[in-house]
Formats: structure tokens, sequence, C-alpha cells
């Protein structure tokens, strides 16, 4: 089985990979680190009224990558971290530039880890901390001389703070969906094992149950006639023979569909065309069947035919290990949409609870509900048990 697949860009998974306690992203934050350097020299040849980038300019553009090899951990102390040194190098009057790229890193760490409020008040701050700086401590801080920035400067360092939170939300939002995808192809995935395993699980018992039967029958009636009818005798054990090798058979078809998913199986599966063959095991272990047939002869969908095959298997086989009855009637009524089935016995029950509620009876209600059909099982009033079933033939297609 695949594992599962990562929602999102690979792009965006290689960024956010990291997860506290996997290691620190640091090829990320190098990428980082030379951007900002390098975007900030470039960015200050054109604002020659800002400070020069000195030592500590430097310094203070390489505290924000630093402080985000730890985003993933403590995301909160990092985005406050990285607002502070952002509102550090404006304060000394350093050009504008990228710095702002770690401060937008650090709130997009902040909000997906869902420390929204964290994210917003670092941004606040940062904002309030440059409008203060630039209209009213303009006089304390450098370059000396300079003036009050005006006022429509703010209005695009506003536009910036909301695009920063926006796009965080929007990512933060599309990593959850992600993780909910992922979430539900694995309880699909699941569902879909489980599924499996039932049907494998109803296959091997349907056909080991009847099979078994018939090769315990016929081994207690060899064993009883080996001495004073040897002919009999060889009779019985011609007929373990074959139910055993019929038994194998579909055994092993039911492997080949494990070991080869996707092929298709090597022989079709049984459906009621293989009556006869019922028939006959049924009477090489005692039991005469008498099958009554009605309605149209129009083909049945596969799986119907597979489940009715299997649905009058198991009630027979039932007929054999719990019946004191050597007869049973069955009767197929075949309607445009529907498959009808009903088994019938005389009774008595040999042991137990003749309706029971082991694995036979349920794997045959588990066929018909999946299938939208509806079976019911239970002792007649007479003494005597019936199995009746009915089968859609115009399935819903699932999507």
């Amino acid at each position: 089985m695949d594992a599962p697949r990562t929602g999102g860009p690979p792009w965006l998974r290689h960024w956010a990979a990291e997860e506290p306690g996997t290691g620190l992203p640091w090829r990320s934050t190098l990428v980082l680190a030379a951007f900002v350097l390098v975007g900030s020299g470039f960015a200050a040849r054109n604002q020659l009224d800002r400070q020069p980038l000195d030592v500590w300019a430097r310094l203070l553009l390489l505290a924000g990558p630093a402080m985000l090899l730890l985003r993933h951990r403590y995301p909160v102390p990092v985005v406050f971290g990285v607002a502070a040194s952002a509102l550090a190098y404006l304060a000394a009057g350093y050009p504008y530039g990228p710095v702002f790229v770690s401060v937008a890193v650090a709130c997009y760490a902040a909000i997906v880890h869902g420390h929204r409020r964290a994210a917003w008040w670092a941004l606040g701050l940062l904002w309030i901390g440059h409008v203060l700086a630039g209209h009213w401590l303009y006089r304390y801080l450098p370059p000396a001389g300079d003036g009050p920035a005006p006022w429509g400067q703010e209005l695009p360092v506003a536009g910036f703070v909301v695009a920063i939170l926006a796009a965080s939300e929007l990512v933060r939002v599309r990593r959850e969906q992600w993780a909910q995808q992922r979430a539900e192809r694995a309880a699909a995935e699941r569902r879909r094992a489980d599924e499996e395993r039932l049907r494998i699980a109803r296959e091997l018992h349907d056909v080991l149950a009847h099979s078994l039967s018939v090769i315990n029958v016929q081994a207690g009636v060899g064993l009883a006639l080996l001495d004073g009818d040897p002919e009999q005798a060889r009779s019985a054990l011609t007929t373990i023979k074959a139910a055993s090798k019929e038994a194998l058979g579909e055994v092993r078809q039911v492997l080949d569909s494990l070991r080869t998913p996707g092929d298709a199986p090597r022989t079709p599966a049984p459906g009621l065309d293989r009556l006869p063959e019922l028939v006959e095991q049924a009477a090489a272990a005692g039991l005469t069947v008498e099958v009554d047939r009605h309605g149209a002869a129009a083909p049945v969908p596969p799986n119907t035919d597979l489940a009715a095959f299997r649905i009058v298997q198991e009630a027979l086989t039932n007929v054999v290990r719990h019946s004191g009855s050597r007869t049973a009637r069955v009767r197929i009524d075949q309607a445009p949409d529907a498959l009808e089935l009903r088994i019938d016995d005389d009774g008595p029950a040999t042991g137990g609870d003749a309706g029971g509620s082991g694995n036979g009876l349920a794997g045959m209600r588990e066929r018909a509900t999946a299938l939208g059909g509806t079976i019911d099982a239970g002792t007649r009033p007479d003494g005597g048990f019936r199995v009746r079933a009915r089968l859609p033939l115009r399935q819903k297609e699932t999507p």
C-alpha cells in the first residue's frame, strides 16, 4: 500500500516541513539571511537620506534570520523577537528593504502553528513603533536633522501588514484543508482495507465451511463402512477428494487476488449457474436438495450472482451441520429489479440454537447489506428453518 501523499505544493512542503523535534530549518534560513543582506545592500543605494549599512545594521539584519531557526519550536517568542529586531533596525535610521521578509516568515510560522493573536500583536506593535519613530520620536533618533515622515507612507506600510496577515491566514487554511484531506484519504484507505479483509474472511468461511462439512460427513461415513462396505467407503473417499480439490481451488483463487490485487482473476467467480454442483455436494453429504427457479433467466450482475451463490451455499451448509432434516428446498425468484432466495428445511435442529448468530449468518447478512438487499433467517413455526434473502439487481453506483 502506498503511503498517504502530503498535500500542498512541493516548495511549500519543503519550506514548512520541519516540525518541532525534527531538526532546525537551517537551509531555508540560510537562503533567507543571504537574501536579506544582499537585498538590503541594493536597497541602501537608493536611500541616501538613511543611515549607511554598518556592522550594527548587518547584525540586526542577521538577528531576524537567526531567530527564525527556532520558528517551529518557539513560534511566539520568535515572532516578537523578529519584530523587535526589525523595529530596532528601522528606529536606527537604516534603509528600508528586505528586513520585512524576516517578519513575514515569522508571522507565517506563528499563524500556521496556531498562534494567530501573537502574530497580530507582533505586527501591530511593529507598525505602532514605526509610526511613533516616524512622527514623534524622530528628533531623538538617527539620522541627525531628520524630519517627520509623511503620513502618506503609512498606508502602504499598513497594506503590507494586512497582506502578511492575509497570506499567512490563507496558507493556514490551506494547510488545515490538506491535513483534513490526508486524514480523509487515510480513513478511506483503512475502510477499504477493512472491507477487503471482511470480504476475504467471508469468502474463506463460505468455501471452507461448506467443503469441510461435506468432508466431515463423508469421513464419518467412510470410517463407519470401511470394514463392512469397502465400495461405499471408497465412494466417500472419492467425494472427500473432490470436495477438498474444489475447496483448494477456490482458496487459491482468493489468495491469488491478494498476491496480484490489480489483475483479473484466473477463474470466474462462482454464481447460480453452479447450483448443480452444490446439489451434488449436498447429496454426497446425505442431503437432498430440491431447486425451484422462477422468473426471467436474464443475466445477473456478477456481485449479486456471487452473493446469491454464497447465501445458498451457506444455508445448505447450515442444514447439513445443524438440522436433522435430510431434505432442503431452494426457491429462486428472479424479477426485473430483484432476486429473491428462499431456503427451507423441516428441522429439527440437532444442537444449539437453529437460528444461530455465528459467522455464517453474519456473513450472509453482510453480503446482502453490501448490495443494498435484505436477509431474514430464523425458525419457522413448524420447527423448520428458513433463510430468505432479497438482492437488488440494479445497484446504485458508489462515487
